[in-house]
């Protein structure tokens, strides 16, 4: 795809915006080859309420850290909210990045720089309830370097991965969704990334992305087959990914999720994001990563984990957002043969 993204976000004095309008991003960050720290940060803002909120979330080996915040756009100067500020500092290739004392324990003061070209399409999906939701959507791979501090100890970061989600639009997913996968795989030379939605019935309901390289090649996804392993409390553990490529590639990734954490609830994915909560209002929570905290527990079964993947000998780290529906009807079915 060449299509261009607006990447700042809209004015907060835009008129005639739906009601269920948003304008969100999402970034990672996690060294190439380790498996933690694992970083996961955003922010929404949505001008017919006069809402912003944002959130941090930082998975130690140990145990997941979450803060979370919300306020008046209009008490906001457009380019900070919370503990956090932002600047697109060359769209589509360069955003700055901080975030302030806040009680994770997490600060940070970073550059992201696309390596890659970033997928950009639209999402249209017709909900349970007869809401639509339809939204530009786009993500891309990029490198960080700057300061990361973990409770006061400071750190030079030079080269670490990290991807990004842009999406703006209008969007309510309220249900029918039975497998949600938005994979980010991480390889020196390229990124393969895709979001792929199934109905309970294991029909598909989307499926948009590209491989990325750093050569600026797009070669665009049509389609994905997969055969994961989760456990009793819908958290994956592993698997084998499929993905064939418009110029004809194939690409089987095996991926090792057992690293834990990346519970998106604890970004405010439980359906709280674009409630109105006042001015500086600031909530904060921990989960042990001792198995008491799963998939099942959460008021969302989002988990955006980061993984270990190797595709023909390569090793790769990327993140591996899922999420399976807790209704009873529904089954995990793998789709390799």
């Amino acid at each position: 795809m060449t299509r261009t993204f607006h990447d700042e976000l809209v004015s907060p004095g835009t008129p005639d915006l739906p009601e269920r309008f948003f304008d969100r991003f999402v970034f990672n960050l996690h060294p190439t080859d380790e498996a933690a720290p694992s970083i996961l940060f955003g922010l929404g803002i949505y001008p017919p309420k006069d809402t912003v909120d944002g959130f941090a979330i930082l998975v130690t080996g140990t145990e997941q850290r979450n803060v979370r915040f919300s306020t008046e756009l209009s008490a906001t100067d457009g380019s900070s909210a919370g503990p956090f500020s932002w600047c697109v500092v060359e769209p589509m290739r360069t955003w700055h990045v901080a975030l302030g004392p806040n009680p994770t324990g997490l600060e940070f003061d970073l550059t992201w720089r696309a390596r890659t070209p970033a997928w950009i399409g639209d999402v249209g999906v017709t909900n349970d309830d007869g809401t639509p939701s339809s939204f530009e959507h786009l993500f891309q791979s990029g490198f960080y370097d700057g300061t990361l501090s973990i409770d006061g100890q400071d750190n030079h970061i030079d080269g670490w991965y990290g991807q990004r989600d842009r999406s703006r639009g209008v969007r309510t997913m309220s249900g029918g969704q039975g497998l949600h996968i938005w994979y980010q795989a991480q390889f020196p030379d390229r990124s393969i990334g895709f979001l792929l939605v199934e109905t309970r019935q294991h029909d598909r309901l989307l499926l948009e992305g590209a491989v990325m390289h750093e050569n600026g090649e797009l070669d665009p996804i049509v389609d994905v087959r997969h055969d994961l392993r989760f456990d009793d409390a819908l958290d994956l553990k592993s698997g084998t990914v499929e993905v064939r490529t418009e110029s004809g590639a194939s690409y089987v990734v095996d991926t090792d999720a057992s690293a834990g954490g990346g519970y998106m609830a604890g970004g405010g994915y439980g359906g709280h994001h674009g409630r109105p909560m006042g001015r500086d209002h600031v909530e904060y929570d921990v989960y042990p990563l001792d198995g008491s905290v799963s998939p099942r527990t959460l008021d969302s079964a989002l988990t955006d984990r980061l993984a270990s993947f190797t595709w023909e000998g390569t090793p790769g780290r990327g993140i591996f957002e899922f999420a399976l529906t807790r209704s009873s009807s529904y089954t995990y079915r793998p789709t390799m043969r």
